[in-house]
């Protein structure tokens, strides 16, 4: 792989292992993402997708294979590749104790000691929270909707230059998953990258520019949802998923 290669994406997996005991979860993956492109991986429950963005945080260790973020090696340049990303689990939950901007405020003393820098840090989470009053409000008062778009907005108020967001929007309804997306969306106008993964395939067929369809830990096919949609004749990528599982 050529130097020339990884500076033309943001993130770069050649032949990902990734094994916990005896149990491949990941077996060889490889692809890339462009900058400023949101790129989406979808697949069953244990299909891999979760393992693989906690690699790219650097928050497993490969077995074998390589990932570059940005130019940098995950596992020699772990340090590095944190002050560029921002990780959203699907399990994450925001302190209820806290109100919703004391909670950006804690967030935000770990990216910066510089009180100016924290508080535009805050106000561009506040911005992005669309909160309004209730962000004054313990998040323990919060819909799910709401926690989630405090979430989002953690993530994405540090300006990371990638955004790795695992199903940001479980378990919320039409309107607020329809918020959501217009977050991800305006953060990428912005000249951010996300990396994301989803149950929802018509959520990934509106949001991302390119997907990858995983199953038990390979990747099966790559491409926009238009190529995908045309090469197996189908109508959305649901049916795409299904043709390619089978």
């Amino acid at each position: 792989m050529s130097i020339m290669q990884i500076m033309e994406h943001s993130v770069v997996v050649r032949e990902l292992v990734k094994t916990y005991g005896t149990q491949k979860a990941v077996k060889g993956v490889s692809f890339e993402i462009g900058m400023a492109e949101i790129f989406g991986l979808i697949g069953p429950n244990g299909a891999g997708k979760t393992t693989i963005l906690r690699v790219i945080s650097t928050l497993l260790q490969i077995t074998s294979g390589s990932v570059n973020v940005f130019e940098y090696d995950i596992s020699r340049d772990a340090s590095d590749v944190r002050k560029l990303i921002s990780y959203l689990p699907e399990e994450a939950g925001a302190y209820k104790n806290l109100t919703g901007k004391g909670y950006l405020e804690f967030i935000a003393s770990f990216y910066s000691t510089n009180t100016a820098d924290k508080i535009k840090m805050v106000n561009r989470g506040i911005e992005i929270a669309q909160l309004g009053k209730r962000i004054d409000d313990k998040s323990s008062t919060y819909s799910k909707g709401m926690t989630r778009r405090l979430l989002v907005a953690r993530a994405l108020m540090v300006n990371p230059k990638l955004a790795i967001l695992d199903e940001p929007t479980s378990g919320l309804d039409v309107i607020n998953s329809q918020e959501i997306r217009g977050l991800i969306k305006e953060f990428v106008e912005n000249k951010g990258t996300v990396l994301l993964s989803s149950h929802n395939m018509l959520e990934i067929e509106l949001l991302c520019d390119r997907i990858a369809l995983i199953n038990d830990g390979l990747i099966l096919e790559i491409g926009t949802p238009e190529e995908l949609k045309l090469k197996y004749k189908a109508r959305n990528i649901e049916e795409v998923f299904v043709s390619v599982v089978k």
